[in-house]
């Protein structure tokens, strides 16, 4: 959504500020909102506090700041300080007189006393907070998603903090913004008393804690250990049992553990760290086992830049190896500490998600071995069984776990989708646009499907053609030529904004903005 062009005004007079700020906070109180929001409802609120208020309109976009911090508030206010970051602009310091130095981050304050930023970064980490003195939000929004830190209050002027919202909200960064009381490059200045109730304010509140997805990332990291595996498969002098833990140590994100980590993590009263290992292994296991037999009905050489195990060891050992996963995984699953009823919810999604991976695959097989061009909608179809229901078993494997509500659950299914697909778009958008001397057209099947659909009889009658024969090299310039690949894009932010908008039905703050930052990291 394009950005209103107002004058961007901070009311002078700090009775002017408060009115604005009261009647933001009182407004996100009564409607109950929480965050993240869109710009436009923001902008929606801004407009209700200026005409409740009876101020002048020049501060529409100062009010859309404190309407946004109001709706961070919570969050922010049950952060730890020392897992918050503090951002000053390089512009509070004394030009005439400031003796600090510049690196590649920003300012590095030399305590001088010449401005006021050396009394507000010595506050800042007294309190524990990590300090910043650098201009704009990039670093800041990185620190967030690297989870080195889990909320941030910026001090900006308003030109900045307008243009950071969007990627702010997008990420799902907990931030508080304080406007500059005047824009300028140099020696500006700050509503100290407002920063310094920003800066202290805390509120214990286990609700409104954010789940570090960075941190819970290494955290799962650490369960595939060669000697945790070893530990909970046994055997481990057997052959096979060795090419399975040599399988689940072997490359990969870990994106499927993460998600069932992230819903346990974010739906249970009390984390169990024995239950929360034990689900994260369960679906790598199924995971892995998957990866195997794909290779193998592929006839894929390597994987992880590895050689896949049926050219290491042949095809039966390969498939009986991806078996011993499927096997050892429901095991797993079987002597999971739940009760009957949850542990029945687990095997019903579990066996579900199977099928329907088989059934995706079986159509991309078929329609792989056919050299056939399938329609856009179906393409999309096998992207929602593959993928999707894989991501589908990950949330809902570590939900269920944790007794989520079935509201929730039902939303998490629906988002899973939606996720799957998008996430299968962009791959096919990087092998495309990445496409090596080995890559095929069969490696980005829906820019294929988009290309047919997009062209007239006599070309979509000619590309079937040559997908089908040997003249398969004029097919990349085709796309390029027709612009598939931007369509493509297109596609992919209808279904990455059809996932946010199943985020934002989502009962549990935890678990909305963890998968708001996961859907920022990756897309």
């Amino acid at each position: 959504m394009k950005v209103k062009e107002n004058t961007l005004v901070v009311p002078e007079q700090a009775l002017t500020r408060n009115r604005l700020r009261k009647a933001a906070r009182e407004l996100v109180a009564e409607r109950g909102i929480l965050p993240p929001v869109s710009f436009a409802q923001i902008s929606r609120m801004a407009d209700e506090v200026i005409a409740v208020t009876g101020s002048d309109g020049q501060f529409t976009e100062f009010a859309m700041v404190v309407c946004g911090n109001e709706i961070w508030r919570p969050v922010v206010a049950a952060t730890p300080y020392n897992r918050r970051l503090l951002l000053l602009p390089q512009c509070l310091k004394n030009n005439s007189s400031c003796h600090a130095e510049i690196d590649q981050l920003g300012l590095i304050c030399a305590g001088c006393q010449s401005c006021q930023i050396d009394s507000i970064l010595q506050k800042a980490e007294e309190l524990g907070y990590a300090t910043l003195v650098a201009e704009g939000t990039t670093v800041a929004v990185s620190l967030v998603q690297e989870g080195t830190v889990d909320a941030v209050i910026g001090v900006s002027c308003m030109s900045v903090l307008q243009k950071s919202f969007e990627p702010v909200s997008r990420a799902a960064v907990p931030v508080i913004g304080i406007p500059l009381l005047f824009e300028g490059c140099a020696e500006t200045d700050v509503d100290n008393r407002w920063l310094n109730d920003e800066l202290t304010a805390f509120q214990e509140n286990e609700r409104f804690r954010t789940v570090s997805v960075s941190a819970l990332k290494e955290k799962v990291r650490l369960f595939f250990s060669e000697e945790k595996l070893a530990e909970v498969f046994g055997s481990a002098n057997d052959r096979t049992c060795q090419l399975a833990i040599q399988s689940m140590l072997t490359g990969g994100q870990r994106i499927r553990p993460l998600l069932t980590a992230l819903a346990y993590s974010a739906y249970s009263g009390t984390v169990s760290e024995e239950l929360m290992t034990s689900l994260s292994i369960v679906v790598e296991c199924f995971h892995k086992a998957s990866l195997i037999h794909d290779d193998v009905e592929d006839d894929d050489d390597f994987r992880y830049d590895t050689e896949t195990i049926h050219k290491q060891n042949g095809i039966p050992v390969a498939i009986n190896t991806g078996d011993f996963l499927l096997g050892k995984g429901y095991e797993l699953l079987g002597n999971l500490p739940l009760d009957p009823a949850r542990l029945a919810a687990c095997y019903q999604l579990v066996a579900a998600g199977h099928v329907a991976l088989s059934l995706g695959q079986g159509a991309d097989l078929l329609a792989s071995s056919h050299q056939t061009i399938l329609p856009v909608d179906q393409q999309l179809e096998i992207f929602e069984r593959k993928t999707g229901s894989a991501i589908r078993v990950a949330l809902l494997l570590g939900a269920v776990a944790a007794d989520a509500p079935e509201a929730d659950l039902a939303t998490l299914k629906i988002f899973s989708g939606y996720f799957g697909m998008a996430y299968q778009i962009k791959d096919d958008l990087d092998e495309f646009r990445e496409a090596g001397e080995h890559t095929q057209p069969a490696d980005y099947p829906l820019l294929l499907s988009l290309l047919a659909q997009e062209s007239d009889e006599s070309l979509s009658a000619n590309l079937r053609l040559m997908y089908a024969g040997n003249n398969r090299s004029r097919i990349p310039e085709l796309i390029r030529e027709k612009e598939t690949d931007l369509k493509a894009e297109q596609l992919l932010h209808e279904y990455t904004d059809k996932a946010y908008r199943e985020l934002d039905k989502l009962e549990n703050l935890k678990m909305k903005l963890s998968l708001y930052t996961v859907l920022g990291k990756i897309f």
